[in-house]
């Protein structure tokens, strides 16, 4: 499915998915484990933001300007009236190019969104534009594989590569991998932590 397609279903839903959404403590253990790990805490980026919520606030919190980038112009509406003193830019990750490093970025079920031929390239631009020792949180669906599936009554398209590509593409990317988790029954969805830093050599 062409991204902003994926953008354009989410705009349908958005504040049912925004409404089920807001409370979830989901994935907020990793960031803080993330945010522990930041040297510096200056820049952050939320890839695939939605309509915010206690991702940001816990970015926000810990001392960090924000900017989060999303395809769905109704998320953005929604998360711009919650979090009015973050950088919100609608565009597709596939196509955007950063013109800044930042000190973590945040992809948190975001980029398992995008067409399978896309997660090398937008891996590899996720660890670019890290800055040195800066962190990357981000989640894949766990199989190499594309499938559908359903929110809301709306059909929905995800992909993802396998855990071995993807330890290859964050090690290609100068990162040191911290964490690899797979963190939910039946075992197919993937939490990646890594550290923009090159091994020392023997």
């Amino acid at each position: 499915m062409d991204p902003r397609e994926t953008g354009r279903r989410y705009d349908a839903i958005a504040s049912m998915w925004d409404s089920k959404r807001l409370e979830s403590m989901h994935g907020v253990r990793f960031l803080e484990r993330a945010i522990a790990l930041c040297q510096s805490r200056g820049t952050a980026l939320d890839v695939g933001c939605g309509s915010g919520g206690r991702m940001i606030d816990e970015l926000l919190v810990a001392g960090f300007r924000v900017t989060g980038v999303d395809v769905s112009l109704a998320m953005l509406e929604i998360a711009k009236a919650r979090h009015p003193t973050v950088a919100f830019l609608n565009d597709e990750i596939t196509e955007w190019v950063p013109q800044s490093q930042f000190d973590l970025i945040l992809a948190w079920d975001s980029i398992f969104h995008l067409p399978h031929r896309s997660h090398a390239a937008v891996v590899g631009k996720l660890c670019a534009c890290l800055a040195d020792q800066g962190v990357l949180l981000f989640t894949a669906g766990g199989i190499d594989a594309e499938i559908v599936g359903n929110m809301h009554g709306v059909e929905f398209a995800y992909s993802s590569l396998s855990e071995i590509a993807l330890m290859e593409l964050v090690q290609r990317g100068d990162c040191i991998p911290v964490l690899v988790e797979r963190d939910q029954y039946p075992l197919q969805h993937l939490v990646f932590l890594a550290v923009k830093a090159k091994p020392i050599a023997a």
